[in-house]
């Protein structure tokens, strides 16, 4: 297997309106970061993915961008952004932008053109068409946000496509000049010195030409635009371009968030050979127990878990790289969702995850605050988000629909919304958290006098300090980045366990994902006298093991 540094490294991701607030006014900024980039350099990371801090009018955090080469006005200034540059590349930190170019923002300067009149030359950057007849849209495609994915323009009598929020209309990638573009901006980044793209929604900015009606699953108002959308006809063509004009010219971390991926389509964006991207997000794991609709709260079956990791696994082995990762910032806080968030079993539950996912082969991805094992918020009602997923899914089922009960809602909320995630970074336990001296922009979690950096940095056996050792680990041993992977007892509902090979090394991984003693047996070739604990979350060292502990996660080297 090709080595690479990336295959190699661990990315740490910021949200930067939640990680550190440096002037008082409630929203994290660049300033924030260089002033926390040491405390990043402690745990061991090597990159940080950086959600965007593109200039943006801020109606889905930053995700709708009007200038790509400007930095937001609340974030602070490009020289603010050139300096934290400078700091973390000093620290042996690099630096991945978050590209978001399936979609712009409604107040980006071409699609400010765009909507003037049908000639104008911006026109064709977007998607336009006309409607089905009175005050009807082109088609029945819902928006990932609520509502239709269409919406009329008065000013030339026309709709314009949105997947996601009516402020985020979609670019035509069919337009080369919208091609030339995001090249020439990408390459202006890359002449600056970052270190790579995480590419948001990738894998939709190729529609079919024909834009149909989609299907419509019960319970749904509007129609998927998934079949169209996703994967579409000229994606790799496009991506395969990008790679050529730019991603080929410097030396880069690459990563596709690619919804609705499977190991056949992750091949074709991040195969060894096939020059697109290194490695690809898959959501298969995260959607385990959707039947339909993200609003529920349904727990993760284990076994079902442990068959969707192991098929990416072993299925890319030698074709294409994995991503590792249970937490980001569209996701809840995994050790609410995956563990145990009780006071017990917070901290035990949150090692085991993070050793379940770090011994796999893949790059592994840790989300601000999980090294702490932060957890979900107790929001009760729906004044308390921030969301425009949560805000308009509220709208639309509760509201206006009456599909859903309100308190019911909330609860799948309360288990569900990205917004867990974005609760400020806890620092300390000041007010606040130590994340800002102002009103911060979104509650701080009330378990942060005990949940917080400054503690768990104190105590050697905090969840911080077991991440710090993990990552040292992959660091020192090659078999827990290249190694080949099997998974043991694949129909066991309680245990995780797979093993690791390289050349003459062997390791065992042990995980339990519950609350109970569950007795395991040991293979024989890990009895030996020579096999040794890498690490373990109560502190184990060499002795008889028959069974495994709440939460209990153990590794066994050969």
């Amino acid at each position: 297997m090709k080595r690479a540094w990336w295959k190699e490294a661990v990315v740490y991701q910021i949200y930067p309106r939640s990680f550190m607030d440096s002037n008082g006014d409630g929203v994290g900024d660049i300033k924030g970061i260089t002033g926390r980039l040491d405390y990043l350099k402690e745990l061991g990371i090597d990159v940080i993915w950086l959600s965007p801090v593109y200039q943006s009018p801020n109606d889905d955090n930053g995700y709708d961008i009007s200038d790509y080469q400007a930095i937001m006005t609340e974030f602070g200034t490009m020289e603010d952004f050139d300096d934290m540059l400078r700091e973390a590349h000093e620290r042996g930190i690099k630096i991945m932008m978050d590209l978001v170019v399936n979609h712009t923002s409604d107040e980006h300067r071409w699609f400010v053109e765009s909507r003037k009149s049908k000639d104008n030359s911006y026109r064709d950057y977007y998607i336009w068409r006309e409607g089905k007849g009175e005050k009807m849209p082109p088609n029945n495609w819902g928006s990932c946000f609520s509502g239709s994915a269409w919406q009329y323009d008065e000013a030339t009598d026309m709709y314009y496509l949105h997947l996601f929020s009516k402020k985020q209309p979609d670019l035509n990638w069919d337009n080369e000049k919208v091609r030339e573009e995001v090249f020439s901006m990408m390459d202006w980044w890359c002449r600056k010195g970052i270190d790579g793209f995480r590419m948001d929604v990738i894998s939709m900015i190729s529609k079919t030409k024909e834009l149909p009606d989609g299907p419509v699953t019960p319970g749904n108002l509007y129609g998927d635009f998934g079949p169209y959308c996703i994967h579409g006809p000229n994606v790799h063509r496009y991506l395969k371009e990008m790679n050529e004009k730019v991603l080929s010219r410097y030396d880069l971390i690459t990563v596709g968030e690619t919804s609705g991926v499977t190991v056949e389509d992750a091949k074709r964006y991040a195969g060894e050979s096939e020059h697109e991207l290194n490695m690809v997000f898959q959501f298969e794991h995260m959607d385990i127990g959707n039947n339909g609709t993200k609003w529920n709260r349904n727990p993760v079956p284990l076994v079902e878990f442990k068959k969707v990791m192991s098929k990416w696994q072993t299925e890319l082995e030698g074709k294409a790289w994995n991503s590792l990762y249970l937490e980001n910032h569209d996701q809840p806080r995994s050790v609410s969702r995956f563990g145990n968030d009780s006071e017990e079993y917070r901290e035990r539950s949150a090692k085991m995850l993070a050793t379940c996912i770090h011994m796999m082969q893949g790059t592994p991805y840790v989300y601000q605050g999980e090294e702490l094992g932060m957890t979900n918020y107790p929001f009760t009602d729906i004044s308390q988000f921030r969301d425009i997923e949560n805000i308009n899914a509220y709208h639309e089922l509760v509201e206006v629909s009456g599909t859903r009960e309100s308190e019911e809602l909330i609860s799948c909320f309360q288990y569900k919304s990205r917004d867990n995630a974005r609760t400020p970074m806890q620092w300390d336990d000041s007010p606040h958290a130590g994340f800002t001296e102002g009103k911060p922009w979104l509650a701080v979690n009330p378990n942060y006098k005990k949940i917080n950096a400054k503690a768990e940095m104190e105590n050697p056996n905090s969840v911080f300090h077991y991440y710090k050792k993990l990552i040292a680990l992959r660091k020192k041993y090659d078999i827990i980045v290249y190694g080949s992977y099997e998974l043991l007892l694949p129909e066991d509902e309680n245990l995780y366990v797979y093993t690791r090979s390289l050349e003459d090394e062997k390791l065992l991984v042990m995980c339990n994902f519950t609350k109970e003693n569950r007795a395991i047996e040991i293979p024989q070739e890990f009895t030996k006298a020579d096999g040794k604990v890498l690490i373990s979350n109560y502190g184990r060292d060499n002795g008889e093991i028959k069974n495994l502990k709440p939460y209990e996660a153990l590794v066994l080297i050969v």
